[in-house]
């Protein structure tokens, strides 16, 4: 049965074989840790959203005869946005003014009567019964008028709902009705963002996310325009990580936005923040072991090598940092490691023998 020389190199070192005294040193290449304030940075691209929206719909159902602004239309307060098929509540408006009509004028009428029944009563020429009678008269005309006057107010009100106004000045970021659409009462027909500020939307990864989030001083820009940066700084980050992209929403607030920026502007962001010092060595250096990472470490006095378990923090292009398991001027072999076993004699490649 075939082994490899390595196998047999590994073998030896976990039974405790010591090299012979005259063993020839193993060239490789040696790095010195040191410890440094790392700069943490991270770059996404997100996209310009309204600080506030609003859905605006009808009261009422019906069909759209018109639409009268266009997807990022800038609108003011009280704005017609558009129309709904109006002529049923014309028609009720119409007979409801007829009906006040005609109640103000029985009003009228009652009041005369009974202006009529007291003068006569005064002077004895009607009873008292007759007078009651004209006061009762009154009073169910008084119930008219006011039945009369709820009635134009409900018409009136219901003829204003075929109209879709803005609550406020806003700009229209969706539009989802269009000219002859049948839609329901409460039936989403706009998105509007109202003129409250801008936030940027970032999709984090959620590795990211982890130790303290800067909250200020992320630099922003277009990416129409990178060259013009501008401030922002977090406003909510969510509690939930997205199961599917493996990432969290951060809304990031803009303080000062430039002229011309749009909702639904792709965006640059930048963020950076100081870690405690750490130990950084090539991705070259790791080793494994059953139980995880591992370096081998030289001891400077005899250049002999062992295998040192290590704490990953995290991985970076070309480099890994340590949070655990190699001190400040420790000596790590970088290149040459699949040759090394536990007491291996090594020399800094290079040096001579």
């Amino acid at each position: 049965m075939k082994c490899s020389i390595f196998a047999v190199i590994a073998l030896l070192g976990c039974l405790g074989f010591t090299p012979a005294h005259g063993e020839t040193p193993l060239a490789v290449e040696i790095v010195v840790a040191e410890k440094k304030d790392e700069q943490w940075s991270l770059t996404l691209t997100g996209e310009i959203q309204a600080k506030e929206t609003l859905m605006a719909a009808f009261p009422i159902g019906g069909r759209v005869t018109e639409v009268l602004v266009e997807l990022g239309a800038k609108v003011e307060e009280n704005q017609p946005l558009a129309r709904l098929d109006s002529i049923q509540q014309e028609l009720a408006v119409r007979t409801a003014e007829a009906g006040l009509t005609t109640a103000r004028a029985d009003h009228r009428q009652a009041v005369e009567d009974l202006e009529r029944a007291e003068q006569l009563l005064s002077s004895g020429a009607t009873t008292r019964t007759a007078r009651d009678a004209a006061f009762d008269a009154l009073r169910s005309a008084e119930g008219g008028l006011e039945q009369a006057e709820a009635d134009l107010d409900r018409t009136t009100k219901a003829l204003s709902d075929t109209v879709l106004r803005a609550p406020f000045a806003s700009t229209v970021i969706s539009r989802d009705v269009e000219p002859g659409q049948i839609i329901a009462p409460a039936q989403t027909a706009m998105e509007l963002a109202l003129d409250k500020g801008f936030e940027a939307v970032f999709e984090v990864p959620e590795v990211m996310m982890i130790g303290e989030v800067p909250t200020s001083n992320i630099i922003l820009s277009r990416l129409s325009e990178p060259q013009e940066q501008f401030e922002g700084r977090i406003g909510e980050v969510s509690p939930m990580i997205d199961a599917k992209t493996g990432t969290v929403a951060a809304t990031v607030e803009i303080i000062n936005p430039p002229a011309g920026l749009g909702y639904g502007e792709p965006v640059r962001g930048s963020a950076t923040r100081m870690t405690p010092p750490q130990v950084s060595l090539p991705y070259s250096v790791i080793s494994a072991t059953v139980d995880g990472p591992a370096v081998w470490q030289v001891d400077t006095e005899t250049m002999q090598v062992s295998l040192h378990p290590v704490t990953i923090d995290r991985y970076e292009t070309g480099r890994i940092l340590l949070s655990d398991g190699v001190e400040e001027g420790a000596w790590i072999v970088s290149k040459g490691a699949q040759l090394l076993y536990p007491g291996r004699t090594v020399r800094r490649a290079g040096e001579t023998k």
